[in-house]
């Protein structure tokens, strides 16, 4: 069974063939960094031009890749949300138009359970339930998957998440866009304890960064020949200690043998060294997806596909439309 997997949530245009839903045969993005660096951020109607050009090339170049052509489809998964809804609009219009010039399903995908499905891709023999800290620049929360298709929701940011701190920091310490990346790099070269940055939320299993955030512009105000890769460095561990420990509590709280991370700042290097070690420490499965099924894919969206395809799922409502802010419990609409 062969998925083509198209996401256009936000800044990634990208597109995937997956064959029954754990081989990926090709995974194509393009990526808008360098259109919105000069912003500092995304900027929605730049994203929603950019994927107009770039998707019907994107999904040539994946089919290609994968060797097949549309008569090779056996349905198209697009993401319908959450994300920006210009994007979303993009995406959803030409898996539509696709799926209905090649006759075979459309299938809506949550790109929130797309990113807990990118653990499947590299590994389907995973126990259940699994714990997932989705974070990513617009989201961060923690999800229990108890089955497929089974979700509950643990624990959330209460204000920012945590990639979008990551931007925020970054940002005010000149270090460009986007900002996780470069703060993962220079924190590299830093003290981790410099600066002992408060943790949100101790005891609970909702998260915040937004305390953290100003915790560090006030420090540099204060101290303004402070050692910026010093302050990266404990920044992001403030960060990182927030993640761990609520990932692995409500693991503990709910009996999880495995856990996982998931989303954009999964590709952090100081995250996944933890989350690597604290597993070991207790005894748990981890699994740390590979950084390119960190970002926005069409891979992951092309797994929910393919899941929901072979579990009989009815096709999506050709009428169906983006959601920016579809939550995670709404799947498969």
């Amino acid at each position: 069974m062969r998925i083509l997997g198209i996401e256009t949530s936000c800044d990634e245009t990208a597109a995937a063939v997956v064959v029954d839903g754990t081989q990926v045969v090709s995974s194509v993005v393009a990526s808008q960094v360098d259109l919105h660096a000069r912003y500092g951020g995304v900027v929605p109607e730049v994203a929603s031009r950019a994927h107009v050009e770039m998707l019907m090339p994107v999904v040539a170049q994946s089919l290609v890749e994968a060797g097949v052509s549309g008569s090779d489809i056996d349905a198209v998964a697009a993401t319908v949300g959450p994300g920006l809804v210009g994007s979303l609009l993009v995406g959803v219009s030409a898996a539509k138009a696709l799926s209905l010039v090649w006759n075979v399903p459309f299938v809506a995908v949550n790109h929130l359970e797309a990113h807990l499905y990118a653990a499947f891709l590299e590994d389907p023999t995973m126990e259940l339930p699994l714990v997932v800290v989705l974070v990513s620049g617009g989201h961060t929360m923690l999800i229990s998957m108890e089955g497929h298709g089974e979700y509950r929701l643990l624990g959330q940011t209460l204000d920012d998440a945590a990639g979008e701190a990551f931007d925020k920091v970054a940002r005010f310490l000149g270090l460009g866009y986007p900002g996780g990346p470069a703060i993962d790099r220079l924190a590299a070269r830093g003290d981790a304890a410099a600066v002992r940055f408060p943790r949100a939320m101790r005891g609970e299993p909702d998260l915040s960064f937004a305390g953290l955030k100003t915790a560090v512009v006030n420090h540099v105000r204060k101290t303004p020949d402070a050692n910026v890769a010093d302050v990266a460095a404990s920044f992001q561990e403030a960060v990182v200690d927030q993640l761990v420990d609520k990932l692995f509590a409500v693991a503990e709280d709910v009996g999880a043998p495995t856990v996982a991370i998931g989303g954009g700042v999964a590709a952090n290097s100081r995250l996944r060294e933890r989350v690597a070690q604290t597993a070991a420490r207790g005894g748990r499965r981890v699994f740390l997806p590979p950084r390119e099924l960190c970002t926005d894919n069409g891979a992951m969206i092309a797994a929910v596909g393919a899941h929901v395809v072979a579990a009989g799922g009815a096709p999506s409502g050709e009428l169906l439309t983006g959601d920016p802010g579809l939550p995670v419990s709404v799947v498969h609409v």
